[in-house]
Protein backbone atom coordinates (compact mmCIF):
# COMPACT_ATOMS: atom_id res chain seq x y z
CA UNK A 1 0.00 0.00 0.00
CA UNK A 2 0.62 3.74 -0.51
CA UNK A 3 -0.03 6.64 1.46
CA UNK A 4 -0.01 10.26 -0.17
CA UNK A 5 -1.29 13.86 0.79
CA UNK A 6 -2.40 16.36 -1.02
CA UNK A 7 -3.64 19.84 -0.55
CA UNK A 8 -5.93 22.38 -1.83
CA UNK A 9 -7.27 25.76 -1.00
CA UNK A 10 -11.40 26.55 -0.97
CA UNK A 11 -11.98 30.32 -1.68
CA UNK A 12 -11.60 32.43 1.25
CA UNK A 13 -15.72 32.90 1.60
CA UNK A 14 -17.65 31.53 4.50
CA UNK A 15 -20.18 30.08 2.03
CA UNK A 16 -17.82 28.15 -0.35
CA UNK A 17 -16.42 26.68 2.82
CA UNK A 18 -20.13 25.84 4.00
CA UNK A 19 -21.20 24.74 0.87
CA UNK A 20 -18.31 22.33 0.08
CA UNK A 21 -18.39 20.62 3.66
CA UNK A 22 -21.94 20.54 2.84
CA UNK A 23 -21.58 18.51 -0.45
CA UNK A 24 -19.17 15.64 0.94
CA UNK A 25 -21.48 15.11 3.58
CA UNK A 26 -23.66 13.06 0.56
CA UNK A 27 -21.41 12.46 -1.62
CA UNK A 28 -22.89 10.27 -4.96
CA UNK A 29 -22.27 6.44 -5.78
CA UNK A 30 -20.60 7.23 -8.60
CA UNK A 31 -18.40 9.21 -7.26
CA UNK A 32 -17.20 6.74 -4.69
CA UNK A 33 -16.92 3.96 -7.48
CA UNK A 34 -14.27 6.06 -9.45
CA UNK A 35 -12.49 6.42 -6.45
CA UNK A 36 -11.84 3.18 -5.42
CA UNK A 37 -11.69 1.65 -9.37
CA UNK A 38 -8.23 2.64 -9.72
CA UNK A 39 -7.14 1.70 -6.75
CA UNK A 40 -7.68 4.23 -4.04
CA UNK A 41 -8.55 2.10 -0.42
CA UNK A 42 -9.23 4.59 1.58
CA UNK A 43 -9.13 8.34 1.37
CA UNK A 44 -9.96 11.32 4.01
CA UNK A 45 -10.34 15.28 3.86
CA UNK A 46 -9.60 17.26 6.43
CA UNK A 47 -9.75 21.27 6.33
CA UNK A 48 -8.06 23.80 8.57
CA UNK A 49 -9.61 26.94 7.69
CA UNK A 50 -10.07 27.41 3.82
CA UNK A 51 -7.09 24.98 3.78
CA UNK A 52 -7.98 21.39 2.51
CA UNK A 53 -5.85 18.30 2.78
CA UNK A 54 -6.75 14.70 1.43
CA UNK A 55 -5.31 12.04 2.40
CA UNK A 56 -5.16 8.68 0.27
CA UNK A 57 -4.57 5.01 1.00
CA UNK A 58 -3.78 3.53 -2.72
CA UNK A 59 -2.67 -0.06 -3.60
CA UNK A 60 0.87 -0.47 -5.01
CA UNK A 61 -0.49 0.06 -8.55
CA UNK A 62 -2.07 3.09 -8.31
CA UNK A 63 -1.17 5.45 -10.96
CA UNK A 64 -2.62 9.34 -10.51
CA UNK A 65 -1.84 9.60 -14.57
CA UNK A 66 -4.39 6.38 -14.90
CA UNK A 67 -7.11 8.55 -12.50
CA UNK A 68 -6.65 11.18 -14.19
CA UNK A 69 -7.48 9.90 -17.77
CA UNK A 70 -10.27 7.84 -15.66
CA UNK A 71 -11.61 10.83 -14.36
CA UNK A 72 -11.66 12.65 -17.85
CA UNK A 73 -13.74 10.33 -19.57
CA UNK A 74 -16.43 9.78 -16.81
CA UNK A 75 -18.91 12.05 -17.05
CA UNK A 76 -20.43 12.28 -13.63
CA UNK A 77 -16.72 12.78 -12.40
CA UNK A 78 -16.75 15.60 -14.50
CA UNK A 79 -20.01 17.06 -13.63
CA UNK A 80 -18.57 16.45 -9.31
CA UNK A 81 -15.65 18.05 -10.26
CA UNK A 82 -17.15 21.71 -12.02
CA UNK A 83 -19.30 21.42 -9.27
CA UNK A 84 -16.94 21.00 -5.84
CA UNK A 85 -14.37 22.94 -8.22
CA UNK A 86 -16.41 26.27 -7.97
CA UNK A 87 -15.77 26.22 -3.96
CA UNK A 88 -11.82 25.78 -4.76
CA UNK A 89 -9.22 27.87 -6.10
CA UNK A 90 -5.77 26.56 -7.84
CA UNK A 91 -2.25 26.59 -5.60
CA UNK A 92 0.58 28.16 -7.21
CA UNK A 93 1.50 25.87 -9.76
CA UNK A 94 -1.68 23.32 -10.08
CA UNK A 95 -2.59 23.27 -13.71
CA UNK A 96 -6.23 24.66 -14.40
CA UNK A 97 -8.35 21.20 -13.98
CA UNK A 98 -6.32 19.69 -11.00
CA UNK A 99 -6.47 22.02 -8.35
CA UNK A 100 -5.14 19.33 -5.74
CA UNK A 101 -1.37 19.41 -5.45
CA UNK A 102 0.44 16.73 -4.48
CA UNK A 103 2.36 16.91 -0.84
CA UNK A 104 6.26 15.96 -0.54
CA UNK A 105 6.77 13.52 2.31
CA UNK A 106 9.62 14.90 4.92
CA UNK A 107 9.29 12.57 7.56
CA UNK A 108 7.91 9.62 8.94
CA UNK A 109 7.93 7.90 12.10
CA UNK A 110 6.63 4.01 13.20
CA UNK A 111 6.60 2.59 16.36
CA UNK A 112 8.86 -0.23 17.03
CA UNK A 113 6.78 -3.84 17.25
CA UNK A 114 6.56 -5.58 19.88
Amino acid sequence: MKTFLLICDLKDEPEAIEAYDKCHQAVPEPILESIQEPGILEISIYRWKNRLSMTLITKDDFSFEEKEQMDLSNPEVQEWEAFVGQYQQNLPGTTPHWKWALAEPIFNFAAKKD
